[in-house]
This record gives C-alpha cells, sequence and structure tokens, in this order.
C-alpha cells in the first residue's frame, strides 16, 4: 500500500530535499527511533565554504506508531527568505509523516506569550490546516499536558496530508491530479 506522499513524487520527501538543493540550501530530517517513538529534527541551512552552513530554520518533535501520533513541539525560522524556509520544514515534516510512519494528523501547541504574538501563530497554523481542539489552561486536568507541551496554550491538531498540499502551493509546486 502506497501512502499520499509515496505515490506522488512531487510530494515526496526526495523532492523537497532537491528542492531546496535547487535553491541553494540545505535541508536535513534527522528521526532516530528508540523504544518505539521517533525523535524528530528537521533543519533548513545555507551552506557557507570555509565556514558552518547559517541555520535558517529548526522544528523539533518526536512520533508515536499511531495516525495521530505525529507531536509537533519546537519551530524556529530566521533570516533570509522565511517564508520559503517554513514551507520546505513543513513539506518535509508531512512527507516524512506519511511516508515513514503510520501518522496522519499531527498536533501542536499554539502557546499563548503575547496576546498579538499568539493571534498571528494560530493563524499562521491554521493556514497549514491545524483547527483549534481545546485550550490548555491552569486546570488540574491540564497539568499532564502543560508539562509535555511546556506551556499554556491553544492545543491544535491538523491533517498531514493536507499540510503537505498547501505547503506544495506554497512552494509552487502542483500536486498530481488524483
Amino acid at each position: 500500500m502506497t501512502t499520499p506522499a509515496a505515490a506522488d513524487p512531487v510530494l515526496s520527501l526526495e523532492a523537497i530535499e532537491a528542492r531546496a538543493d535547487r535553491r541553494g540550501l540545505l535541508l536535513r530530517l534527522r528521526a532516530p527511533r528508540r523504544l518505539g517513538v521517533w525523535g524528530l529534527q528537521v533543519v533548513v541551512a545555507r551552506p557557507r565554504p570555509g565556514r558552518l552552513p547559517l541555520l535558517l530554520g529548526e522544528l523539533k518533535g518526536w512520533a508515536i506508531p499511531t495516525a495521530a501520533g505525529l507531536r509537533l513541539d519546537t519551530l524556529r525560522v530566521q533570516g533570509e527568505a522565511s517564508h520559503g524556509v517554513g514551507a520546505l520544514i513543513w513539506a518535509a515534516t508531512f512527507a516524512w509523516a506519511l511516508e515513514a510512519t503510520p501518522c496522519r494528523r499531527a498536533r501542536l501547541l499554539a502557546i499563548r506569550d503575547a496576546p498579538e504574538q499568539h493571534r498571528r501563530l494560530v493563524r499562521y497554523f491554521e493556514r497549514l490546516g491545524f483547527r483549534a481542539e481545546r485550550e490548555l489552561g491552569a486546570g488540574p486536568l491540564d497539568l499532564g499536558p502543560r508539562l509535555l507541551w511546556g506551556g499554556s496554550g491553544l492545543l491544535m491538531e491538523g491533517d498531514c496530508a493536507g499540510g503537505l498540499r498547501r505547503c506544495a502551493r506554497w512552494l509552487g509546486t502542483r500536486p498530481a491530479a488524483g
């Protein structure tokens, strides 16, 4: 059985890595698996001859082998061409989940810092297809999830295939019909 990403070479992790390379960027994904859990790190950097590459963006998370098992924890995008870097990171993350794991849905926490920053973060995740699931606040039932996620905020869930299609549009790649 093929996954949506594996069935469409335009959206495969290999194709996304090649797209980054054509833009002069390094895209690296590490996902070691220990005790049934994948640790995930996706990095985009600009090579610099004779020096260490310049880090432009990074995403960290983990995955357990279930349909809703992808958890995304930390995203940082900095410096030049941040929109394209973010799209590459998200596309690689979703493609990896679809190709290498049974994960089809991802969860993340839109952390609640300053009100305007939180609103921007929620809008950004909504553009990726994430939808509000529930608020993590100060209630006793929220203690465990808050410890896991590292704070309070809006817990959101999104579809990996839908997120990958959105990223393909942002990257100027049209998914194959079907």
